[in-house]
């Protein structure tokens, strides 16, 4: 498998590339940025490595590995200014994002080759993204909530003193202030987490909000997330390179799913070689389905108002 990460010079793109390095899946990696110096330099980094990880082909460039290309992940984007509105930074990185898909139809994309969409609003963008990449709808899907969930299990683990990899726990729906935490089936080692020693409800609630807050907690203390922002990405990746039939809360346009429709949001995702398999609807409890379903009318309306603007445009 060949993947190409537009944005690959940046702290996000390049993480993705050390964490697909290190899992020694993918065959290529090619690292794409309009700033073509500093892809040059991360790829040069990454190739000096090569001998003790895998024999993979590292390179960087542009558009044109486009066309060979077998998934595509964009982290491209831009960060807020200071005093600037949710919605006005959702409007630049919109018209950024536009312009990459733009160049992505123009050179050539494979009819087969899978698109992960990682920069914000990762929701919002992944719409746009099925609706105007001339790919199946299922070729098309979202980082979503993978990366609030592997936080939120990392959080859950810290507060109990428990293994990291023995928490089972999900963030679904919007990745942003409506994401919902799924409690009802959450479990460390195989027992359900409500009855573990030390659980509470109000330990839940500042977990959640923790969680919630942890994009904003990393951008304070060092500028960005990057190493648990690629090793999400490199999940994803390699679900679909080894057609593991994974389920992942990833971010695709709902059709149904808990009754959610015309939005894209996160859901358990059936995860392979052709992108999104499915959807799997789990029974959760009643508040869980309404407050995912209230995350879907939030979103929805984001999504409004970017179409509003871009025909208002025209």
């Amino acid at each position: 498998m060949k993947v190409s990460i537009i944005g690959g010079g940046g702290l996000v793109g390049s993480c993705t590339a050390f964490a697909l390095q290190t899992g020694k899946i993918v065959r290529q990696i090619a690292l794409l940025d309009a700033n073509t110096e500093l892809a040059a330099g991360q790829a040069l980094d990454l190739l000096h490595g090569s001998s003790l990880m895998a024999d993979q082909v590292i390179t960087s460039g542009s558009y044109e590995h486009i066309p060979t290309s077998d998934l595509i992940c964009i982290t491209a984007g831009l960060r807020r200014k200071p005093d600037e509105s949710r919605l006005d930074l959702i409007n630049r990185n919109v018209d950024l994002f536009l312009g990459i898909l733009e160049n992505i139809q123009r050179s050539g994309c494979k009819r087969d080759a899978t698109v992960l969409v990682v920069s914000n609003p990762v929701d919002v963008l992944t719409y746009l993204a099925a609706e105007r990449l001339d790919l199946p709808p299922a070729r098309v899907l979202g980082l979503g909530t993978q990366l609030d969930t592997i936080r939120f299990r990392a959080l859950i683990a810290e507060q109990l003193a428990a293994p990291p990899t023995q928490v089972k726990a999900l963030i679904l729906g919007e990745h942003g202030d409506s994401m919902v935490p799924i409690w009802s089936s959450a479990t460390i080692a195989g027992l359900p987490l409500e009855k573990f020693p030390g659980w509470n409800a109000h330990l839940a609630g500042e977990l959640y909000t923790r969680t919630k807050g942890s994009g904003a907690e990393v951008i304070k203390k060092k500028g960005g997330a990057g190493f648990a922002v690629g090793l999400a990405i490199q999940e994803v990746i390699e679900a679909i390179a080894l057609d593991r039939h994974a389920i992942l809360p990833v971010s695709s346009v709902q059709r149904g799913c808990y009754g959610i429709r015309d939005v894209a949001l996160s859901v358990p995702t059936l995860v392979g070689a052709a992108g999104v398999l499915g959807t799997v609807e789990v029974e959760l409890w009643p508040k869980e389905v309404q407050a995912l379903r209230k995350s879907g009318q939030v979103l929805r309306q984001t999504v409004d108002a970017v179409l509003d603007r871009l025909k208002g445009a025209k």
